[in-house]
């Protein structure tokens, strides 16, 4: 089923002709930019990525680090989401958004380098999530192969393995706006603080995190997968979590007994 799943996407992008691959460094963008790479050949493919405070400088090295080995055309733009007007309220349509700011500068350029297609990974799962931004994707005529392939994360991940992707089994990564509360006003400050509590804990060990905001930046509720609970049974870290994250700022440090899971902060769109 992947390999018909993979000959559907490989012929869709064939049939594009030249692309820009908007290109996180993720899981599903690598799979798209390798996969635009074979079926196109790299002189038709231009990969761009958005830089900003919501989006770790790590992971902007990452998605260097790649095209280089790859000899990828790779270009970076300002997508500082703060300056986008309404952003920073944290509204719902947050995500909206931001898609139509950045997508608005990957057009500009893919105008510039007279390429007609843009392409974006999000995949059949993330259909299945309260995703506004995929609204904006629409309106700007940004195409969607692995959805238009109708491919999975897990079909993804098991593809990625196969052609050697190193971001096969990366953890899962969304902007770090995602971790506010919606109506929580988002800053730079904080911004940094989710950050660095985020490094510390994939410097100590662990591999799916996310630190979620609440109370003001008061409290850092932590989602962590079942081999981060396993981590934890050491008080003496525990204890190291504490202290740092109230030198970051934070008051209380709690954790979400129900773990990591994707769009967390859309549960309370649902509460009635």
């Amino acid at each position: 089923m992947n390999d018909e799943k993979q000959a559907r996407l490989h012929a869709h992008l064939h049939m594009l002709g030249k692309v820009v691959v908007a290109f996180s460094g993720g899981v599903d963008s690598t799979f798209l930019l390798q996969s635009a790479c074979d079926a196109l050949g790299k002189e038709a493919v231009i990969a761009v990525t958005g830089c900003s405070l919501s989006f770790p400088q790590r992971e902007v090295q990452a998605a260097q680090t790649f095209t280089r080995e790859r000899q990828i055309t790779h270009f970076l733009v300002d997508a500082e989401e703060l300056a986008i007007d309404g952003f920073a309220d944290n509204p719902p349509n947050r995500c909206y958004l931001c898609k139509h700011a950045l997508f608005d500068k990957i057009r500009a350029l893919a105008d510039e380098k007279k390429v007609a297609h843009i392409v974006e990974a999000s995949n059949v799962d993330d259909e299945g999530d309260y995703r506004p931004g995929l609204a904006a994707l629409d309106e700007l005529h940004i195409i969607s192969p692995l959805r238009k392939a109708r491919l999975t994360k897990a079909d993804i991940r098991a593809l990625s393995k196969a052609m050697g992707l190193p971001t096969w089994n990366k953890p899962s990564f969304a902007c770090l706006a995602s971790r506010f509360p919606y109506g929580e006003r988002i800053d730079a400050k904080r911004l940094q603080q989710i950050d660095s509590a985020e490094q510390f804990l994939l410097s100590a060990g662990f591999r799916q995190v996310r630190v979620r905001l609440h109370e003001g930046g008061k409290l850092a509720r932590i989602e962590l997968d079942e081999e981060g609970f396993a981590l934890l049974s050491s008080a003496a870290l525990r204890q190291q979590i504490s202290e740092h994250f109230k030198e970051l700022g934070f008051t209380y440090t709690a954790l979400d007994l129900l773990g990591y899971r994707t769009g967390s902060m859309n549960e309370i769109l649902w509460v009635r």
